[in-house]
């Protein structure tokens, strides 16, 4: 099978399977989990959200066979022992990173802190932030870097491999919140599919976040795992909460430059992530095959 056209199919099983799927998932809810009220009182577009996440983890295995992969070792998971220094070095380049942007946007009046922060917030804000960076970041790295790319650098020169990725990633974030009104039937999922794309702030994020998918997709192609773009995206997903959290718009800022609650939107993140493109280009790693993806 052709690696597009194993996309292709792929992507649509995640998306039109899954608004086939999510009503299904949404009336189990419903009916099963009522101890649970943040999952019966949770809205529509939530069960879509992870109907599509359940059908994307379930069908990397049959993709990546499709791309000729054969073991795990192919989705850039090996053995933890030794890796500790990519997973360090690429969390604090991450976080670091993007720190620079939010003390920027704050030092020049782009953003300010909110009023009533108090200790509880922080504390619930920064665990929060924690465990939505180390979820966020292994499942991604795994589904896009690891089986994604990974497989598509099996049958197509690398480069172009890792630019339709990180195109693919890019476009994936502009889900948004939207939701259906009355009772949810077979098809609800498939009459909300089209509206949960949110363009209005394509340009500078779509660009910030393919240029993150290119260098994400470098740390693994220079290392063989994916220890250190797993560390970079945990490091990248803590600020973008933690700033979101703690900072609001200031009156009259230029978003446009500083960016608004998601840090991505502007362009001094899109400048920096440029800077941190270099680092992990000239870093003094490991030598990689370009066609190598085990270690």
């Amino acid at each position: 099978m052709r690696p597009l056209l194993a996309l292709v199919i792929y992507f649509m099983v995640v998306f039109v399977g899954g608004a086939l799927f999510a009503p299904w998932l949404y009336w189990f809810g419903q009916h099963v989990m009522h101890g649970f009220p943040k999952i019966t009182d949770a809205a529509f577009y939530r069960y879509l959200d992870r109907s599509f996440l359940i059908l994307a983890l379930a069908g990397i295995w049959p993709l990546l066979r499709a791309l000729g992969a054969r073991s795990v070792r192919d989705l850039g998971v090996t053995p933890p022992y030794g890796q500790s220094r990519k997973f360090f070095g690429g969390l604090l380049l991450g976080f670091f990173s993007l720190a620079f942007v939010a003390g920027i946007a704050i030092a020049f009046g782009g953003r300010v802190f909110m009023p009533d922060l108090t200790a509880h917030k922080v504390v619930d804000a920064v665990f929060s932030a924690v465990v939505a960076a180390a979820i966020v970041a292994v499942l991604e790295e795994i589904l896009f870097r690891g089986g994604i790319f990974g497989g598509l650098r099996r049958v197509i020169y690398w480069p172009f491999a890792l630019f339709t990725t990180s195109l693919l990633w890019a476009l994936v974030h502009f889900f948004q919140r939207a939701d259906i009104a009355g009772q949810i039937g077979w098809n609800s999922g498939l009459v909300l599919l089209p509206r949960i794309f949110d363009f209005q702030t394509f340009v500078p994020e779509f660009f910030t976040l393919t240029l993150a998918g290119v260098v994400l997709g470098l740390a693994y192609q220079r290392t063989g795992n994916l220890y250190l773009s797993i560390g970079l995206h945990a490091g990248w997903v803590f600020w973008e909460k933690i700033y979101a959290s703690f900072t609001a718009a200031a009156p009259n800022a230029a978003i446009w430059l500083w960016g608004g609650s998601k840090m991505i939107d502007g362009w001094l993140a899109f400048l920096v992530l440029v800077a941190t493109l270099m680092i992990v280009k000239f870093l003094p790693l490991e030598k990689r095959s370009p066609f190598t993806i085990s270690s």
